[in-house]
């Protein structure tokens, strides 16, 4: 089941669960993951438990059904938030109600409870403390990147800067430059041969940027950046004022 799943992010609303938690084994009747992690998305947040059990997933704010294959036990789930300190989470099993949990939040933000309710069974009760603040979904990429050369044909020896904009998102330093936010919005590029540019969060690990040329599509990056956040890979595919498709992988250090 899963256990420590924080409620959506209501819009304009901060939710003083996301942050990074972790078990305190002593207090709890029960072993699950014992690392919780909660970033926020522009449509959501993206969950990631570790540990004895894994899950990763991310989960829409709008109060509907969210697909969450690929976890054990579930395959969407239901967030509701009650108040600013308590949450309620519906997981299913193809359409099939299987576990409610609740989540309290204590009165200084430190400590997290979730209660999980199964049919025919008694309630399970599991306590997290806080080990890590709010974690914003782009800074895994602030910092400088430096092509590895070693890991691809093309040896330009590209060097990057990102870094944050203070407003939830990032300034592009490159070949081109641009300052933009994970909002799924163009933005303008300068010093580039395409008008602008779109991010959108796939996870706090991924990044897709999106470019256009007077209103076309010319390219679509895949950024991904390593767990550990000190490699990351760029896959691109484009098309060339001359009409020829390129397809590359780049790797960078920071």
């Amino acid at each position: 089941m899963l256990f420590g799943l924080l409620a959506a992010v209501q819009p304009g609303v901060t939710d003083p669960r996301l942050g990074v938690w972790t078990l305190i084994s002593a207090q709890s009747n029960l072993d699950p993951p014992n690392r919780l992690s909660i970033a926020h998305l522009h449509n959501g947040v993206h969950v990631v438990m570790s540990g004895e059990r894994h899950f990763d997933f991310t989960a829409s704010r709008n109060g509907h059904d969210s697909p969450a294959p690929g976890n054990l036990g579930f395959n969407q789930i239901v967030l509701h938030r009650i108040d600013k300190r308590q949450a309620e989470v519906t997981e299913k099993k193809d359409g099939t109600v299987v576990a409610t949990v609740r989540e309290q939040l204590s009165k200084d933000g430190k400590e997290l409870t979730s209660t999980t309710a199964t049919v025919g069974n008694p309630d399970r009760i599991t306590v997290w403390t806080r080990s890590g603040g709010a974690k914003v979904a782009s800074d895994l990429f602030v910092g400088e990147w430096t092509q590895d050369l070693s890991k691809t044909r093309l040896r330009q020896g590209l060097v990057l800067k990102i870094e944050a904009d203070g407003n939830g998102g990032v300034r592009f330093l490159g070949d081109f430059s641009y300052t933009a936010r994970f909002d799924g919005k163009r933005y303008d590029l300068k010093n580039s041969r395409n008008d602008t540019v779109t991010l959108e969060l796939v996870d706090p690990h991924t990044v897709d940027a999106i470019y256009r040329r007077d209103e076309q599509v010319t390219q679509t990056d895949r950024w991904q950046v390593s767990a550990d956040g000190q490699q990351m890979t760029l896959s691109t595919t484009g098309t060339l004022e001359s009409g020829q498709r390129i397809t590359e992988k780049l790797l960078f250090k920071k």
